[in-house]
């Protein structure tokens, strides 16, 4: 293909387009999640929606990697970055298919789940879990007696297992617990997301989390009767594994929101309230750790650098300025030279205002 130097704005603009109703006239499925959307699609290992939308961004949750419009087209039909722009910003459309995305073929080809091999000891994870996250010496051992919780052979990874209703391994995440270099935490391959590593007592609690360590991290900060409560790390802020868990134990009827104390946990616990409403869950709460995540609430009381809470600006502004707004009267007759006007003046707080007059 012939270069195309576009303009910034055509870039921006490009990149703008919002994901889900482009989607739909591409001929892609969509389910409502929220304020969000998923992109559903099968494989030969089964239906997947671990993709969510939201305007012109997206999010794959099982991969933890996400971004604009031009890049999911990149990365999901495996186009260039030309052809992405004019397919975007629509001087080339491609004609609707029936093929899954670039992510989906790549799905095809995976194997079938398979835990990774496990070490003869646990030695490093002991290591890293205790001396750098400070995770109880006990907490450890009841997971990994429960084989929930281990050392893989082959890079001494920690390695996190989601079983299903009956126990049988059907997720796993693995963690570095390199003490130097860059660490990271990966899901394995075929994975199902529908489970995720957890606990399940008999009352009618459950507490959700972001990761694994934060779980851990909590029991550790809270250990009194913890077994009676249940506990589930999502992998992330995406749901699929919260409403299994609410499906498959019928004793859970309140939701207690652990997720991160910084802008995307803040950001998610809205979205996850309205996904647990639709589904019938309505006792949701917010126990949000006094630093960034309960590691490192658990750091910080072990004297030890512990990274602050940030804060979401954008809400908060959101929650000032709506605080601030009044009703106005407004004649209707009018209505359209005072919209226009406030467009022209750049006096955006009124257009609030008035869809307020107009709602009343």
């Amino acid at each position: 293909m012939p270069y195309i130097p576009f303009t910034d704005e055509q870039k921006q603009l490009a990149n703008s387009v919002d994901l889900a109703e482009y989607l739909r006239v591409r001929g892609e499925k969509l389910e409502r999640a929220g304020i969000e959307h998923k992109l559903i699609y099968c494989d030969s290992s089964g239906r997947h929606d671990s993709i969510t939308l939201r305007g012109s961004t997206w999010f794959d949750h099982k991969n933890q990697v996400g971004g604009g419009a031009i890049k999911f087209m990149q990365e999901f039909y495996d186009m260039d970055f030309q052809t992405a722009v004019q397919e975007l910003l629509g001087q080339r459309v491609t004609p609707p298919s029936n093929s899954p995305p670039k992510a989906d073929k790549q799905e095809q080809k995976t194997r079938e789940f398979k835990l990774p091999e496990a070490n003869s000891n646990m030695h490093r994870v002991y290591a890293y879990l205790i001396k750098q996250r400070f995770i109880a010496p006990d907490i450890i051992s009841y997971f990994a007696k429960q084989h929930t919780l281990y050392e893989d052979k082959e890079h001494h990874n920690a390695v996190f297992v989601g079983v299903d209703e009956n126990g049988v391994p059907r997720q796993a995440s693995k963690r570095s617990t390199n003490s130097y270099g860059n660490s990271f935490r990966i899901t394995c391959q075929g994975s199902d997301t529908r489970y995720s590593f957890a606990h399940f007592g008999e009352d009618e609690r459950l507490y959700v989390f972001e990761a694994p360590i934060d779980m851990l991290s909590f029991l550790t900060l809270y250990p009194k009767e913890w077994q009676k409560h249940s506990y589930i790390a999502m992998n992330g802020v995406y749901e699929n594994a919260v409403l299994t868990a609410l499906k498959n134990h019928i004793n859970l009827s309140e939701v207690i929101l652990c997720v991160d104390n910084d802008e995307g946990g803040i950001e998610a616990v809205d979205r996850l309230r309205d996904i647990l409403n639709e589904n019938g869950y309505s006792n949701v709460k917010r126990l949000a750790p006094p630093y960034k995540d309960w590691n490192e609430v658990l750091k910080a009381k072990n004297g030890a650098p512990a990274l602050p809470a940030v804060p979401n600006q954008h809400k908060e502004e959101y929650h000032r300025q709506a605080e601030n707004l009044q009703y106005l009267k407004c004649r209707p007759d009018k209505l359209t030279s005072q919209i226009y006007a406030a467009f022209k003046n750049e006096q955006y707080k009124y257009l609030a205002e008035y869809a307020l007059a107009l709602y009343h």
